[in-house]
């Protein structure tokens, strides 16, 4: 996986963090027997995800493979098999 970048995008981190964060909010909450800050928590969680696709959608993701990168790929990985 060292070869690709897969996730390695400020959206990706972003949500990722922010989801974390949520998460952690949520557990200590569930601990704590409190419903309410659970809820929260989770509320956090989504507004992680909702975070990641916006800033996705405005360009900090991985950009998206052309049609000539794509047929390469596919002749590369044909040729590696042949």
């Amino acid at each position: 996986m060292a070869g690709s970048s897969h996730g390695h995008t400020p959206a990706a981190w972003t949500g990722v963090i922010i989801a974390f964060i949520g998460f952690c909010v949520a557990g200590v909450f569930m601990v704590a027997a409190n419903p309410l800050g659970f809820w929260a928590g989770m509320g956090v969680v989504l507004i992680g995800g909702v975070v990641g696709l916006a800033m996705k959608l405005a360009g900090l993701g991985m950009p998206k493979e052309s049609a000539d990168l794509a047929a390469a790929r596919a002749r590369a990985g044909h040729a590696q098999t042949s």
